[in-house]
Formats: C-alpha cells, structure tokens, sequence
C-alpha cells in the first residue's frame, strides 16, 4: 500500500475510534438509520474506494479495500455492509460496463449520491443462480422486466440496482441467456415491497423488491450485449467476498478486543478472571485464528489485485475468515459469562451478527464447491505452492 493509501486507512481508523464505537450500542437500540454516520462515511469517499480516480473515487488496491472493510467492520459491521454491496456494483461497472455506463453513474457512486445494490436471489434461486425465474424480454426497443428478488442488502436506499434476469430463457445452459441490467430506481418508478426483520443487522435495508413489468432502455444491459450476465457476476463476486472476508475479520478483532477488556476486568475467585488458564488460552485460541483469517483475506486481495481471476483464493478467504469469526464470537461469549448473553453487550449483538458472513456472498458449501473446483481442474494449484 502507498502513502495515500496508509493514510486513508489511517483515517477510516480515526473515524471509528472517535465516532462509530462509543455510539454502536445507542445507535442500536434506537433503531434509526444512521442517516449522520452514513452522511460522513460519504464524506470520507468510502463509496468511492473502488471507483477509478478518473470519476472521481478514491481507487484503492484491493489489500487497501480489504483493510478499509476491515477497519469500518471493527466499529460497525452495519456500516460495512453499506459499503459491500455498493462496491460490487462499482466493480462490475468498472470492468464490464460500456463508457457510457460508467460516465453515468461513476460519479454519483463515488460521492456516495447513488449507492447501488445487487439484486441477484429468488425463492427458486440463489446459490443455484441459474434456476432464477426473473426475466428482462425485449419490449418496444428496450427491456421489460418481471420477476422478484429476495434478500436485496440496501435495496431500499440504493438507487442503481444490478439485476440478474434471463433475457433469453429459451438458452441451454440457462447462463448463456442471462443478462445484468442496470435499474435506475428514479426512472422507472420502482419501489421496494418490504424489509426482513433479521436476526441481526437490524438497521440494514434488507429488502425483497419486485418487478412488475418494469421498463428500461436497451442500453440497461451491462456492457451492451446481452448474454454476459452469469460471467459478469461471477467475477463482480470476487469482490463482495473479499469484503465479507474482511468484515468478518473486524468482527472477531472487535470480539477478541472486547474479550481482553473485560478478563482483565472481571473478577472470580478473588482474581481477574485473565489469571486463568482456561481464559488465556481461549484468547489465544481467539487470536490465532484471526492472525491466520486475516494473513489468507489479504493474500488472497494481493492476489485479485495481480491476475484476471483469482476466484479460489477470495472463496477460501470467505471460507476461512467467517467460520474463523463465527468460532472467535463464540469464545467471546464464553468469556463473558451470562454477560455475554445479555443486550446491549457487544459481545451479544457481534454473536448475532457473525451468522451472515457464513451465508452471505455465496454459503460456505458453495465457497468449498468453488474451492474443489480450481483444484480438481488444476488451474489453481500454484497458489498453494503445488505443481500445476
């Protein structure tokens, strides 16, 4: 990382310290969105860290945005998440949209005026994305879209939604006839149709959105030609998995963090409870396992910086990082006792929130599918220092 870039984090990380964490438990328990932090968090040109400089953004290395995501999830994994879907949409556009599409909505995205969301599962499919159901068929010299999305992270604040859709659902295998479309919510009228009530992530706009033969110009599709899709996305998911990886290593820091705090704090049996054997070697157990996540993720961010594709490293980073971070808020619950179960105890709201990174951006089975993939095929074995 350059200078400019050891700056940034630098910043993001002064910005955490000083306004994000002594206000994450208020902040939840209100419920509101936080419309300030969201607010500075565009001020600081984090929606533009994978926008190219030319638009305006702040066109970080990838080890740079993986150190970025990792510092905003140490304080909130809410305001990561704003981030993460935002910056899958930037990386397909940078890398697959025509000029025009990029000179449209770059540098909106960059200041963090248009935020985009990624509108990829149904109830037939997510991670089999080829039994989607969603179809975009041409219609007076444009596309009409129907179909309904599920699970759409910032769906009701985005206002750029990249839509997976078969734009010819007549094609054998059905990813040949599938099209990424780019839906401006303020043109064609679109609205949301509710938000889920989840387990954690409370203030993240989680959002089921319809298409009722919605309209948009031929110039919708993702680089112009239609039938690129599935490719398209598949790749754009490199990114989002870095950025889960990543968010969940911030989470198990903010766990072991908190976890030392309070052993060195409690009391038992006349003692701080970290005199204890038991406690010392779960922390080490804690801390390990993140030195080990966080040592693969920026691999593996070294890597997707350097080659076209570099798909097994980021699903094994995704892999390794958040079952690392499930088993590490785990611990942290252990270590605080009845504490650790009780609301408003950060220890208790990190446990909830640990869950997403192991389903999120592809489950962990698919990760290992993936995995099995390059490794069987050869084409990644060098990676592992193995002949190819």
């Amino acid at each position: 990382m350059n200078e400019d870039e050891s700056a940034v984090i630098e910043a993001v990380r002064q910005f955490v310290e000083d306004e994000v964490r002594p206000h994450v438990e208020a902040l939840e328990k209100q419920g509101a969105y936080p419309d300030a932090l969201v607010k500075q968090i565009a001020e600081l040109g984090l929606f533009g860290i994978a926008v190219p400089a030319e638009f305006g953004g702040l066109e970080l290395s990838m080890p740079a945005f993986v150190s970025v995501m990792e510092e905003v999830a140490r304080g909130w994994t809410t305001l990561a998440a704003y981030i993460n879907s935002h910056c899958t949409v930037v990386s397909a556009l940078k890398n697959f949209g025509t000029d025009a599409q990029r000179a449209r909505y770059l540098p909106r995205m960059a200041t963090g005026e248009l935020r985009g969301a990624i509108c990829l599962t149904e109830d037939t499919g997510g991670s089999d994305l080829q039994a989607i159901r969603t179809v975009a068929l041409q219609s007076g010299g444009g596309y009409t879209i129907s179909g309904t999305k599920i699970f759409v992270t910032n769906g009701e604040k985005a206002g750029l939604l990249l839509v997976l859709a078969k734009t010819d659902p007549a094609a054998e295998p059905p990813k040949r006839g599938m099209s990424l479309l780019l839906v401006d919510k303020s043109e064609s009228g679109l609205r949301t149709s509710g938000t889920y009530d989840k387990m954690g992530f409370h203030l993240v706009d989680t959002c089921e959105i319809r298409f009722e033969g919605t309209k948009v110009a031929a110039d919708a599709i993702l680089g112009g030609t239609p039938g690129h899709g599935f490719a398209q996305i598949l790749a754009g998911l490199e990114v989002g998995r870095l950025a889960i990886a990543a968010s969940a290593n911030g989470l198990a820091i903010a766990a072991l963090s908190e976890s030392i705090t309070y052993a060195k704090q409690r009391k038992a049996f006349g003692t701080e409870i970290a005199n204890f054997q038991v406690i010392q070697f779960r922390l080490v157990e804690m801390a390990s396992r993140l030195a080990s996540a966080r040592a693969l993720t920026m691999e593996a961010a070294r890597a997707a910086a350097s080659r076209d594709k570099a798909d097994m490293l980021c699903a094994m980073a995704k892999l390794i990082a958040s079952e690392a971070a499930f088993e590490t808020v785990t611990d942290a619950v252990r270590v605080h006792g009845g504490y650790g179960y009780i609301g408003g105890v950060q220890a208790e709201r990190l446990f909830r929130e640990a869950p997403l990174y192991i389903v999120g951006e592809g489950t962990n089975d698919i990760q290992k599918l993936v995995i099995a993939r390059r490794l069987l095929d050869g084409s990644s074995l060098s990676d592992l220092g193995l002949a190819v």
